[in-house]
């Protein structure tokens, strides 16, 4: 396993939000997590990059635990996110937004290699390089955050909602490209609304319910399972 989530949990305050959470991601795998609005997808991303502390549990990569590391330090270890919300730095152009996501590499052979790949999945990224980031499109930013995490030449890839607010056609675009972002070598776990279109992209996937893992399969026999059907798919017809 390159990751191993073992019995995580983790509190807001007093609050009890992840439930002893256990998911394990093999190399090369595109995992979906899907579940409904604050069922603890986000937590769990945040806290496998070190954004949030767990209260207890063990996250391990490559086999070693990570989850007392810093933010910092888990981007060094090859995980970055692209978080719900594409978060771009509005006043700064794409390039340096870009640049950013590089900062802890001191391989410039490397960044500019990273740079060139990211410019061929995204060419209209290459054409708006000096752009204000705050002025892309919604779908533009999307591709710029993905871009942005790619900077550090991640192992482990965490995408949040990727298709939050965009139009369909940008969505499969973005959904692609994951896909060749995946076959290049990178793994990815994906959180994301779109049931159908995730578990058709995924290798596995996890259904989450108020902080618990309550469901794990193939990704194709998450399609076929009625309770999935009924709760994410829109029903036995969809």
């Amino acid at each position: 396993m390159i990751l191993d989530v073992r019995n995580l949990q983790v509190k807001y305050g007093n609050v009890k939000v992840l439930h002893g959470i256990n998911l394990a991601v093999k190399p090369g795998e595109i995992v979906c997590v899907l579940g409904a609005n604050g069922a603890g997808k986000s937590t769990t991303l945040n806290t496998i990059c070190g954004l949030v502390r767990p209260s207890s549990g063990e996250i391990l990569f490559d086999g070693k635990p990570i989850q007392r590391l810093t933010a910092f330090k888990i981007v060094e270890q090859k995980i970055t996110q692209a978080p719900e919300g594409r978060r771009v730095f509005g006043t700064l152009t794409v390039q340096e937004n870009l640049d950013l996501g590089a900062f802890t590499s001191k391989n410039r052979d490397r960044v500019q290699k990273s740079l060139k790949w990211i410019f061929e999945l995204f060419p209209r990224l290459a054409e708006r390089r000096s752009q204000l980031a705050g002025t892309l499109s919604g779908g533009e930013q999307q591709m710029l955050a993905i871009g942005r995490a790619l900077m550090s030449n991640p192992r482990l890839l965490l995408l949040d909602e990727p298709s939050l607010g965009l139009a369909p056609v940008l969505a499969r675009q973005i959904f692609k490209t994951i896909r060749e972002i995946n076959e290049s070598g990178v793994t990815v776990i994906l959180v994301e609304q779109n049931a159908r279109i995730a578990l058709k992209l995924a290798h596995r996937g996890y259904v989450m319910e108020l902080g618990k893992i309550v469901m794990e399969d193939t990704a194709s026999a998450l399609l076929e399972n009625p309770d999935v059907v009924q709760a994410y798919l829109g029903g036995a017809g969809a």
